[in-house]
């Protein structure tokens, strides 16, 4: 056994004790010698100098100047001042030859051992280099390898980066819900810091169902390149979108695409779009954990990311999959900002609502028109209230509840406002005009308390 001779008591067909197969195959079965040769170790014992004579050439020669001390392996003793290397052969060449590599070199070794031992080490790492030197050329030359792959990777990072070093802030609107006014949210947080005067810039990396252009008016735009790379569409002089929603020859096509070309876009719309200098980037993402979100946050991770802010609404359903969301940020390191509770309750002035009566056979009737005048008449004070009614259960503690279990800001409550939803419809800002008079105020302050928790500037002005 111990030469890979085949025992006397093995199979007719042994394939040798030696063999790859040795124990495995189908020869083996029933061999009384079968899980031996399963489990011993294959080839020639890598401590010991080889007997072989075809194999002398691959015997190291510092063995001869030292020994194993068994049963370890990388225990080596020198022959000449009986020091211990742990390290194995490497690091005793090291030794004798009395390189400053964290390792003592050896007092007691003959001149010419040590020159010879020298010049193995330099020829080992000159060679060393030139592979090195050959896995460079592999990474540049390969069209598709591993290697070409993680180096296009990094350029992209240093790409991505040098974009990234003009803008200021960069947050994520995040949400682990869709339809939870997600997209609403980020535009009219664009318009709102765009209004104090800021530069702005939102990025809609939702691929498969791009909102933004058309919250923003801008649907049918188109992008344009410059010699510095992809100009965003503008709504101001000082809020610039980027979104796919702007390259499709049709708003109602179909975005069918996977994880990986997903990825490329985003990457893309990070390195090549031209922002210039920006006080906020706004980075609208589809809803979920997955593929998109990733990316994003491997690509900023780098570039100074601010945070996220989570969007949900008050039911149990949302706030299920948002737990997944603020857990999502906690596992990639990226700090939640706050959550809003969006959607949170149906708001608006009395003379908004149409009421209805209902007759014996079971139709409605609309009676809004004398419900008005009737209250012109007799109340008028009525018409100035504003009604509210829950729309969604949240007789479970809604976001704040949430919130408090789990460690991260609460920003506040956006009501359910029909104006708002119309302002959103139309491309326009809800704080522009009167006519939000219940979504404006509670966007206003969620935003002044954005940025005076976490440090991002000084409070919103009035005229927002």
């Amino acid at each position: 056994m111990e030469n890979g001779d085949i025992p006397e008591n093995a199979n007719e067909h042994c394939p040798g004790p030696q063999s790859e197969s040795a124990g495995k195959s189908d020869a083996c079965e029933g061999c009384p010698n079968q899980q031996i040769c399963a489990t011993a170790p294959k080839g020639p014992d890598p401590v010991e100098p080889l007997k072989n004579e075809s194999n002398k050439k691959k015997a190291d020669i510092t063995w001869q100047y030292c020994e194993n001390i068994p049963p370890h392996r990388l225990q080596v003793k020198c022959k000449f001042c009986s020091h211990i290397c742990w390290g194995g052969i490497a690091r005793m060449k090291r030794h004798l030859a009395g390189t400053k590599e964290n390792v003592s070199a050896c007092t007691s070794v003959p001149d010419d051992v040590r020159e010879i031992l020298t010049k193995l080490l330099e020829s080992r790492e000159k060679k060393k280099d030139e592979n090195s030197l050959e896995c460079f050329q592999e990474v540049r030359n390969e069209d598709n390898g591993a290697k070409k792959g993680k180096m296009d990777s990094f350029v992209d990072l240093v790409a991505i980066a040098e974009r990234m070093a003009t803008v200021k802030h960069k947050i994520l609107v995040l949400s682990g819900k869709g339809g939870v006014g997600k997209s609403t949210f980020s535009a009219q947080l664009a318009f709102a810091l765009a209004a104090k005067d800021f530069q702005v810039g939102l990025l809609d990396i939702d691929i498969c169902g791009p909102s933004i252009p058309k919250m923003l008016g801008l649907e049918g735009q188109e992008i344009h390149q410059s010699n510095l790379g992809w100009s965003p569409v503008y709504v101001e002089s000082n809020l610039g979108v980027m979104s796919i929603g702007f390259m499709l020859p049709n708003p109602d096509e179909a975005v069918i695409w996977r994880g990986p070309r997903k990825n490329g876009l985003i990457k893309q719309f990070l390195k090549d779009v031209y922002w210039g200098e920006l006080d906020f980037l706004i980075v609208d993402a589809p809803p979920g954990t997955s593929d998109e979100h990733i990316s994003i946050v491997q690509c900023l991770d780098a570039t100074g990311l601010d945070g996220a802010i989570i969007v949900t609404t008050p039911q149990q359903v949302s706030l299920t999959d948002v737990r997944k969301e603020v857990n999502f940020c906690k596992k990639v390191g990226v700090k939640v900002l706050g959550v809003v509770e969006n959607m949170s309750g149906l708001c608006q002035p009395i003379r908004d609502f149409k009421f209805l009566k209902m007759t014996d056979n079971g139709e409605q009737k609309d009676v809004t028109e004398w419900i008005l005048e009737y209250m012109t008449e007799k109340a008028p004070e009525m018409l100035n209230l504003i009604a509210c009614t829950e729309v969604f259960d949240s007789s479970g503690g809604g976001a704040v509840k949430m919130c408090n279990e789990m460690g991260v800001p609460f920003l506040g409550k956006v009501p359910l406002d029909p104006q708002l939803c119309k302002a959103a419809e139309e491309g326009r800002s809800c704080f522009a005009g009167k006519d939000c008079i219940v979504s404006a105020p509670a966007l206003k302050n969620i935003i002044e308390k954005l940025m005076e928790t976490n440090g991002l500037s000084m409070s919103v002005s009035n005229g927002v």
